[in-house]
């Protein structure tokens, strides 16, 4: 990878999901278990790699928990306000677990809406109250969060600055540079394995490949 080079790779529901889905293409993006242990040895053994749950399943403390554990990893938990405590979703104790076990635990908003399309009357309830109600839970600050279906505009970005937000990540499956504010990140699928996820995220960018990203990342940043 190039010197500043992190590939953020994000992770939902590990295992059999509940049926039916609970919104559209929701199961596409869940992983049987031993898919997942087999791409998470992978991502261990890379330096730049950064990895983090959405949603808030259940199956964030169950299986993922214990195996970054095993692997002395760590990783970022944005579940959905409302869905905690929820049948199939973490509840007060397994988000104190994570956190316990030095976990970063951000927001996911608070229903899972895209923040793009969420009234003004809306807005704080999922940028400010939902991060609210999951530091009270943890007991730590919430300071990152992840655009629900990786939808941002500016407007959105303005909003998330202004409630002082550390690092905010989106679903642009393009690599990221350490330490900018804006993550774009890769989204394992239920047919990925290792040697997908190496070719479609870990391969190395050329120089024109960078250049692009960066100005895809700006238009949508600005848009």
């Amino acid at each position: 990878m190039s010197g500043g080079d992190l590939r953020n790779i994000s992770f939902h529901g590990i295992g059999t999901p509940d049926s039916p889905e609970r919104e559209p293409d929701e199961h596409r993006y869940w992983v049987t278990e031993s898919a997942f242990l087999r791409v998470l040895d992978l991502c261990a053994d890379e330096s730049d790699v950064r990895l983090s749950f959405d949603d808030g399943n259940a199956s964030d403390a169950a299986i993922a928990l214990p195996a970054l554990r095993d692997r002395g990893l760590t990783a970022d938990f944005f579940p959905i306000a409302d869905r905690i405590g929820t049948p199939g979703n973490l509840d007060h104790d397994a988000l104190r677990a994570l956190a316990d076990a030095g976990m970063t635990v951000g927001t996911h908003g608070a229903a899972h809406r895209p923040w793009t399309k969420v009234p003004p009357a809306d807005q704080a309830t999922e940028l400010q109250d939902a991060r609210a109600r999951i530091a009270d839970v943890t007991g730590r600050p919430v300071d990152t969060a992840a655009c629900p279906f990786g939808a941002y505009d500016r407007k959105v970005l303005q909003a998330l600055r202004s409630a002082g937000y550390r690092t905010v990540f989106t679903s642009d499956a393009r690599p990221a540079r350490r330490g900018e504010w804006l993550q774009p990140r890769y989204s394992v699928e239920a047919d990925d394995t290792p040697e997908t996820v190496r070719t479609r995220m870990l391969a190395p960018r050329t120089a024109r490949d960078r250049a692009v990203d960066r100005a895809v990342l700006m238009v949508k940043a600005w848009r």
